[in-house]
């Protein structure tokens, strides 16, 4: 009984792996893991890997021809600066253009005020014939109250306005003081107490300040 017993301890399998051939979990590697072999001898270190991924690269790669690419960033950068060379070209001669169009607006402008004006100067001047030969001055200042009239009535559609100032409170933005009259109080706020020569606005813009006398009230 006691050999049967040493018998089957003795035919029963080796778990270390150490006699059947078949090499233990630290002498294998993972072939999926991408870590490639172990170096053997490499005692209690631990597996050493080899990855031969980037020399593959490298052998794969062409090697750069310094001069070639000098060549092709001159030839880069010539096109760059003609097109620069061809934009700033396209841009003065808009620019030409633009002050050619602005001047010729004005001028076209001018010419139609001027226009419109030359009536005003033949009634004037037939004013003033007429004047000449009746000798009648009654008829002339007539004349005159008419032609200016007219005048007024054209450059009003022109867009000029009279600035109204008498008896207004002083404005600096619209009035220009040129004398302080009157005995108010010094701290009143000034008014406008006689124009000594209109003031105009174009189309809302102050062209000419009314030039005042203020008072204080």
């Amino acid at each position: 009984m006691a050999d049967d017993e040493r018998r089957t301890e003795t035919s029963g399998p080796d778990l270390t792996g150490s006699s059947s051939g078949v090499p233990g979990p630290e002498a294998t590697s993972n072939p999926a893991s991408g870590q490639g072999t172990t170096e053997p001898g490499s005692g209690g270190e631990g597996p050493r890997v080899f990855d031969k991924r980037g020399s593959r690269h490298a052998e794969g790669s062409k090697p750069v021809d310094p001069e070639s690419q000098l060549a092709a960033s001159r030839k880069e950068a010539a096109e760059h600066l003609d097109d620069l060379k061809r934009l700033k070209a396209e841009f003065e001669n808009y620019r030409k253009r633009v002050i050619r169009e602005q001047t010729s607006m004005v001028e076209r402008a001018s010419e139609q005020l001027v226009e419109r004006l030359l009536p005003v100067l033949d009634n004037f001047e037939l004013a003033l014939i007429a004047a000449d030969r009746t000798k009648d001055y009654d008829a002339l200042v007539r004349g005159v109250e008419l032609v200016f009239g007219e005048l007024a009535d054209l450059l009003h559609k022109e867009g000029l306005q009279k600035i109204e100032a008498l008896g207004k409170p002083f404005d600096p933005t619209q009035h220009e003081a040129v004398l302080e009259v009157g005995d108010g109080p010094a701290e009143g706020n000034p008014v406008v107490a006689e124009v000594v020569r209109n003031g105009y606005t174009l189309k809302g813009k102050v062209v000419r300040p009314a030039m005042v006398k203020v008072v204080r009230r």
